[in-house]
């Protein structure tokens, strides 16, 4: 009988101490499945060959503006400070003759700067994966052009702004391209 009690009181014990345990339990948390993507499991798309060919010239056309606004600036401002001398006073022919070269030199790089902003246009127009952006980038011909016409007008001055305006509409192109 004692054996009886001792295992009866041991049966007890377990199932006390079993109730106990299954109590302190944590019932396991069912994950939520998100139909949203985490941004590990995005994936990239990569915009086609030609739409990022066409992002890098207009990059380099970009660069090219910047750089030949900022080196135009003194150059020019140069130009219309002696001819402003000459009206006014005697200025030796060697500077009067440089000076004119010098225009000539700036009329020249405002027309190759031109041809680069052209055939950039002219791609956009005529590839029908670029003419969604022809809207940001239409007109930068003109742009360069007009500023060609300011220059032989003799307001050098003045031609960088158009050149800006380019510069903007080639930005906003940028802007508007994929990565």
């Amino acid at each position: 009988m004692t054996s009886i009690r001792f295992v009866g009181v041991l049966l007890m014990a377990i199932a006390i101490f079993a109730g106990a345990a299954t109590a302190q339990k944590k019932p396991a948390k069912k994950r939520a499945t998100s139909k949203k993507p985490t941004p590990s499991s995005t994936t990239k798309t990569v915009p086609p060959l030609e739409v990022r060919a066409a992002r890098e010239k207009v990059e380099v056309q970009v660069a090219n503006v910047t750089r030949f606004v900022d080196v135009m600036g003194p150059i020019v401002q140069s130009i219309e400070t002696l001819d402003q001398s000459a009206k006014t006073k005697k200025l030796p022919k060697a500077t009067i003759d440089k000076n004119e070269a010098t225009k000539l030199k700036v009329i020249e790089a405002i027309q190759n700067l031109k041809a680069g902003l052209s055939s950039l246009e002219s791609e956009f127009r005529t590839k029908p994966l670029l003419q969604k952006y022809l809207v940001s980038i239409e007109g930068i011909t003109d742009l360069a052009a007009r500023s060609e016409d300011t220059a032989l007008a003799g307001k050098y001055v003045a031609s960088k702004e158009p050149l800006r305006d380019a510069l903007k509409k080639l930005t906003d192109t940028l802007a508007a391209m994929p990565i």
